[in-house]
C-alpha cells in the first residue's frame, strides 16, 4: 500500500512552489480532498498541454500525457471540461512557469 498524501494537501503545496517561483498556478476545478486525481494543464506560450499523475504497475507515481496533443487551448478545454463531469472527483490544475514538469514531478511524484 502507497503512503500518498491527500489530494488537496499535494495540490497545495504545488500551488505554494510554482507561486513563490514566480509562476503561475491556479485551480481550475476542485475534486475529492483525500483521493481525486490530478489534471495538470501546462502552458507553454499559446498552447496548452495536459498531464496527469498516474500510478504505474510497479506502484510508482508518474506523469503521463493526457488530452489532445495538439496544444490547442479549445480543444484542451472542452477534454478537461469533459473529463470533470465524467469525474467530478478531478482537480484541475493550470500551471504557467518555466520548467513545469519539474516543479510538478518534484512535489508531487
Amino acid at each position: 500500500m502507497s503512503q500518498r498524501l491527500p489530494t488537496h494537501v499535494t495540490v497545495g503545496a504545488l500551488l505554494r512552489r510554482v507561486n513563490d517561483a514566480g509562476g503561475l498556478a491556479v485551480v481550475r476545478a476542485r475534486g475529492e480532498p483525500q483521493g481525486g486525481a490530478i489534471l495538470l494543464l501546462i502552458a507553454e506560450g499559446r498552447l496548452v498541454r495536459g498531464m496527469e499523475r498516474m500510478r504505474g504497475l510497479d506502484d510508482r507515481d508518474m506523469l503521463v500525457p493526457a488530452g489532445p496533443t495538439s496544444g490547442d487551448v479549445a480543444l484542451v478545454e472542452d477534454y478537461w471540461q469533459a473529463r470533470r463531469q465524467r469525474d467530478p472527483d478531478l482537480w484541475v490544475i493550470e500551471l504557467d512557469v518555466a520548467h513545469a514538469e519539474r516543479f510538478v514531478a518534484e512535489t508531487i511524484l
